[in-house]
């Protein structure tokens, strides 16, 4: 029988076209054999002793030989090695955690003890795609005792919470280098929002995590930082994060856009006096639902459209004066609200069609603040800051692995950018290299 199979191997080999190239370096004919010879020995592709374990347990030994080969000077077996040089010493067994799972492996040993394996270090116990797998559960929101599930389940490996929480914690390393990080002269348009998450601080509430995302000269998304602040949501704590901004380098902002809280405006001003301040419409809909009754949202959502969607500020100021006359009575809690904010409701109104659709509502913020509150959900609460602001920014780091997102967004920005380029003139050029 193995003289058979050994036969048919080499039919097929000979069969290969030689001038047909592995692809990627791999050779598929060869995977497949493998494949096909596993299946008929019942063994499988994946699991404990399955053919990936098997097949990663060679490379790495055979990785590991290679170096030690090139360290000596000599290939193993090799008679011309020189008499009294370093020799090989055997081997030592390793237990190693892999994408496919714990794999058991022989590290090689030399005589003087002066080998240091680059492909598995000392001390190393788990590859670099563990980590990295790790790391993205945790970004996906789940916790370190469904990340321990998991591992366990799927690769059987028995992974301890407190390894996971040791390779989530290697990213704050990276958090302080990328939340201090120089930032550019000149944006366009920053989008300001905050999300709330439960901390426990001798007991559970709600604390704001503060987020600034900032389209750059050039269309593309780029995530300021994050802050954790204290108690609610407040315009000072702001001023402070938008000072922060412009010591980072940031000198100029020709819009920012926000929610209507209170003082935020002032805070903007006084950091960048040129700035265009614009308060989300989707936010003003929303406060003014907030003192109608149920019954009445689609009818003063209907009413309010002609307003936010009108030609010029005059015909918006005429179109909520007919919104006043029909619910004023009714409900004068919106029409003060819509007053209060109209000198930052309608500076989108004076801009190109452009620049109006991707400006008049924090929904670029939105999104990102979506995927932090899945990943948040699951947690319940944070023991404390920290533990908060390493889970949301593995979430902001995890939200576009392809690249897909960074072209739509592009896309999406260039019409609007060239109308920028007109309405603010001279002064994106600062942000361009």
């Amino acid at each position: 029988m193995t003289d058979m199979t050994t036969a048919v191997d080499t039919a097929a080999v000979a069969k290969k076209d030689p001038a047909q190239p592995p692809v990627n370096g791999v050779d598929d004919e060869l995977v497949g054999r493998l494949v096909e010879q596993a299946r008929a020995a019942g063994l499988q592709l994946t699991g404990d002793g399955g053919l990936l374990q098997q097949l990663t347990k060679r490379v790495l030994e055979s990785a590991l030989e290679g170096e030690i080969s090139d360290h000596l000077g000599y290939d193993k077996g090799d008679a011309t090695a020189k008499e009294g040089s370093n020799h090989r010493n055997g081997g030592r067994s390793k237990r190693v955690l892999t994408d496919v799972g714990p794999v058991e492996t022989d590290v090689p040993r030399d005589r003087e003890g002066s080998f240091t394996p680059r492909i598995v270090r000392k001390r190393q116990r788990r590859l670099s795609g563990v980590d990295e797998m790790v790391i993205s559960l945790s970004a996906k929101g789940l916790t370190t005792g469904e990340i321990q599930t998991h591992l366990g389940e799927v690769y059987g490996a028995d992974v301890s919470r407190q390894t996971i929480s040791t390779i989530t914690d290697k990213v704050v390393e990276g958090m302080t280098g990328w939340q201090n990080r120089p930032l550019d002269p000149v944006y366009p348009v920053i989008f300001l929002d905050a999300v709330h998450v439960k901390i426990r601080d001798g007991k559970v509430a709600n604390r704001p995590i503060y987020l600034a995302l900032a389209v750059t000269v050039e269309g593309t998304r780029d995530i300021l930082g994050l802050w954790a602040g204290d108690g609610g949501e407040g315009a000072k704590f702001w001023l402070q994060v938008l000072t922060e901004l412009k010591n980072r380098g940031v000198a100029d902002a020709c819009m920012v856009v926000c929610d209507g809280l209170k003082g935020l405006p002032d805070a903007i001003s006084e950091v960048w006096p040129q700035a265009v301040v614009q308060t989300c419409v989707i936010h003003l809909l929303r406060a003014s639902f907030r003192y109608a009754g149920r019954q009445h949202w689609d009818a003063i959502a209907k009413a309010l459209r002609p307003v936010y969607t009108a030609a010029t500020e005059a015909a918006a100021r005429a179109r909520f004066a007919e919104f006043t006359e029909a619910w004023g009575d009714r409900y004068p809690a919106i029409i003060r609200l819509w007053e209060q904010a109209w000198a930052e409701f309608v500076p989108f109104l004076a801009f190109d069609a452009e620049i109006r659709t991707v400006v008049c509502s924090t929904n670029a913020i939105e999104s990102v603040n979506a995927r932090i509150r899945r990943a948040v959900r699951a947690r319940g609460h944070f023991p404390n800051e920290a533990a908060a602001l390493k889970c949301v920014y593995l979430a902001v780091m995890s939200l576009d692995p392809t690249g897909q997102g960074r072209r739509r967004w592009t896309m999406r920005w260039k019409p609007a950018l060239n109308a920028f380029d007109i309405t603010f003139e001279g002064r994106l050029s600062a942000g361009r290299k």
